[in-house]
């Protein structure tokens, strides 16, 4: 100290100064002038001093490095980083390829000039061995245009009669004489018959290709609307790594610092911040034994970052179970209470209502009905299609709109007739206190804070009937003490006295004074079997949350 106090007289101050602190330290530490370095030290570190030139620079960062807060393999990991947005780039080019080449084929404009091509081929490779036909000249020649009218008659009736055929040769001023003789009578007749019988087998025969070509036709169609949702969902992972890859590195220094100053070996970390201002922070470290230091890790994400940070959850690497990903976010501003209640339909062996509560990995709550068309096992399982893909869509990183797209698309181009199943989905982030409801031909929902009580419905028709998706969206701001009351239609379909079938369940809502989401889900699920005389008419699914701000 001393020695750099007198640094500003140049290099003799520096000598004198550390003289005089050599001086100091020995009386402090001995009591007396002893000196703690040698004289003959001294005099040769200052004259080493001395002959060093004054325009010399020493950098110490040459000798240790300039970065001394990121764990060994930092810049390995930010190579690898790079090299998988890139990866994640070309497998969306490559995907998107695909797409378009899937709508190209999809195009479904010249469906009836194709059904129109091929009856006219099967015709004329058909009359081939109906030369003696007393109508073949007139339906193999090319330009009289008979079998364009014939054609037409087929499009308006589905099928043709022989007074369609004479009545087309008439007007043409064209006549098949020699029904005066027997016997030429009954080869005339037997001629047109089988025309007759030729032209509505082929074009039956026809219309039944044609409708599978145009079912494969809408089918690509979906294929291309499924990759283009998974090329969107590619796109954006690649561009959240790209943006948040050199964003927090400040943050990311000093929480490692001091994460090794507790002991915690800390082997990478990320950080991500979503709109709502929601912090989601990945920290990697080598021992499952840090699990009793969770607390600590908590303040020092929570100093950082300046926001309240929690422990989300923990999981172990399958590959290499040594290394622990502890995932830590943002506190809920609110928490939610769920409750309940559910009833098969009387005489089947299985609900066809499925429904999901979960967590997903950004920390928003998805809550989810999906009523499966009819009941019993069929139902079921198209409500379960559709609520494990949301769920597991959400959760992977999906937005809503492109899970909803991709879960419609598959159920259409998977389902059998009549298999196709309603979405009835409410998103809460509990940290800006936000929550969206989106409907797919689902039943109003129901939204109780005392005895106000307001119903959000929508007009859709359910996942699987139409290759594109009707998603109806609303949102709304969370409110302290907010009861929330989803259904399936066995449950509102389930009371005949009303012709608006939620007034019901709204009046009874607005009669109900226990804020208790489990007896409210009873309550109703009750009152729905009772309107069938103690029978469940349907499968009822409802499922109440309640909102309470922390």
């Amino acid at each position: 100290m001393i020695a750099g106090f007198l640094s500003k007289f140049g290099k003799i101050g520096v000598i004198l100064g550390f003289v005089a602190g050599n001086v100091l330290l020995a009386y402090v530490a001995n009591g007396n002038t002893e000196e703690i370095i040698y004289l003959k030290e001294i005099v040769v570190a200052s004259l080493g001093l001395l002959l060093v030139p004054k325009n010399m620079q020493i950098n110490i960062s040459d000798f240790f490095g300039q970065d001394l807060y990121l764990p060994a393999g930092r810049t390995y990991a930010l190579e690898s980083n790079n090299n998988t947005i890139n990866k994640l780039n070309t497998m969306t080019e490559t995907i998107n390829e695909m797409s378009r080449s899937y709508k190209e084929e999809s195009k479904l404009d010249t469906i009836e000039e194709d059904s129109k091509k091929a009856f006219f081929e099967e015709i004329e490779e058909k009359l081939e061995n109906l030369k003696e036909n007393i109508l073949y000249e007139d339906l193999s020649d090319e330009e009289n245009g008979l079998l364009n009218e014939i054609f037409e008659i087929l499009l308006e009736k589905n099928s043709i009669k022989k007074e369609d055929i004479l009545d087309i040769l008439e007007k043409r001023n064209e006549y098949v004489l020699g029904f005066e003789d027997f016997d030429t009578n009954l080869k005339i007749e037997e001629d047109i018959n089988k025309i007759v019988r030729l032209i509505n087998d082929t074009y039956k025969i026809g219309k039944i290709n044609n409708l599978w070509k145009q079912r494969i036709k809408e089918s690509k169609k979906v294929i291309s609307s499924q990759l283009d949702g998974v090329s969107r969902a590619i796109t954006d992972v690649a561009r959240s790594m790209h943006i948040g890859k050199n964003k927090f590195e400040e943050e990311k220094k000093e929480i490692i610092i001091l994460c090794r100053q507790k002991g915690i070996d800390v082997v990478e970390l990320e950080i991500e911040k979503s709109k709502s201002g929601r912090y989601k922070v990945s920290i990697y470290t080598k021992y499952s034994e840090q699990d009793e230091k969770t607390d600590e890790i908590e303040i020092i994400l929570s100093r950082i970052l300046r926001s309240d940070i929690v422990l989300s959850k923990s999981t172990t690497s399958l590959e290499d179970k040594a290394l622990c990903k502890y995932t830590y976010m943002s506190k809920d501003k609110f928490n939610i209470q769920i409750g309940i209640a559910t009833e098969k339909k009387d005489g089947t062996p299985v609900s066809g209502d499925s429904n999901v509560e979960t967590r997903l990995d950004d920390g928003k709550y998805l809550i989810a009905i999906s009523d499966g068309m009819g009941s019993g096992l069929d139902a079921k399982k198209a409500s379960q299609t559709a609520v494990n893909m949301l769920s597991r869509m959400l959760s992977s990183g999906f937005d809503k709109d492109t899970s909803m797209e991709l879960i419609n698309s598959s159920m259409y181009i998977n389902s059998k007739e009549d298999s196709y199943a309603t979405l009835d989905i409410a998103i809460l982030d509990l940290f800006s206190g936000n929550m969206e409801f989106m409907k797919n031909g689902a039943c109003p929902t129901f939204i109780k804070n005392q005895r106000n009580v307001k119903v959000v419905k929508s007009v859709s028709l359910p996942a699987g009937i139409l290759d594109e998706v009707d998603l109806v969206v609303y949102d709304k701001d969370l409110n302290d003490g907010d009861i929330i009351i989803m259904c399936s239609d066995g449950v509102l379909e389930s009371n005949l006295e009303y012709e608006n079938k939620e007034i019901w369940i709204k009046n009874l809502l607005e009669e109900i004074e226990t804020d208790n989401v489990q007896k409210i889900a009873n309550i109703l699920l009750a009152q729905a079997v009772d309107n069938g005389v103690g029978k469940a008419k349907d499968d009822m699914t409802v499922v109440a949350f309640k909102i309470k701000k922390i």
